[in-house]
């Protein structure tokens, strides 16, 4: 029992000084961290170096979306050629067809379907005609390219023509409607 005693106060004893070291390591380490503070150049040299990376991180991250930028817009019209390309198909099976057809009947009511299927794609994207002939001139969506007398009192200043129609994307004009204006 006694040499148990004596182990156990070994080990007690050790721990302790272990524990002490510990101690005297912890209280060195902050010490030295006091002790050890930064010249006036080395600050200035830190402060350079971060302001360095800082801004080498915001030129990659500006030349990163601008390359996204750019292949966004080359890419922005994928979407509808996609959608176009079924239409192209048919007008170039109506061209084959229309070498042997002779009823002209069905040559016309292929044109037409072709068109009622290539305006419902456009509409599906957003594109919707203007109608403007018999409404009064207005110059946000109108261009008049001639005026001519009216035929009626009620039709002065209105769309008595639409030579070119107008048409919005997403209620924006993208093509003002040309029209014929009476006076």
């Amino acid at each position: 029992m006694a040499e148990e005693k004596e182990v156990n106060e070994n080990d007690q004893q050790k721990e302790t000084h272990e524990q002490e070291n510990i101690l005297d390591d912890i209280g060195n380490e902050t010490g030295s961290e006091e002790s050890k503070e930064l010249t006036p150049e080395e600050k200035i040299a830190e402060l350079n170096d971060r302001f360095l990376r800082l801004y080498a991180e915001f030129d990659n991250y500006r030349k990163r979306t601008n390359k996204e930028k750019i292949d966004l817009i080359s890419n922005a019209n994928q979407g509808v050629l996609t959608d176009l390309l079924p239409i192209m198909d048919d007008f170039e099976r109506a061209i084959l067809n229309n070498e042997t057809a002779e009823d002209i009947a069905i040559v016309k009511e292929g044109f037409h379907l072709i068109f009622n299927k290539f305006r419902g794609i456009l509409e599906a994207k957003g594109l919707k005609a203007m109608n403007a002939k018999g409404e009064s001139f207005d110059s946000e969506l109108h261009e008049a390219i001639a005026n001519v007398p009216a035929p009626s009192e009620n039709e002065k200043g209105k769309v008595i023509d639409d030579v070119e129609k107008g048409y919005f994307l997403n209620d924006k004009v993208i093509r003002y409607a040309k029209v014929v204006v009476g006076q």
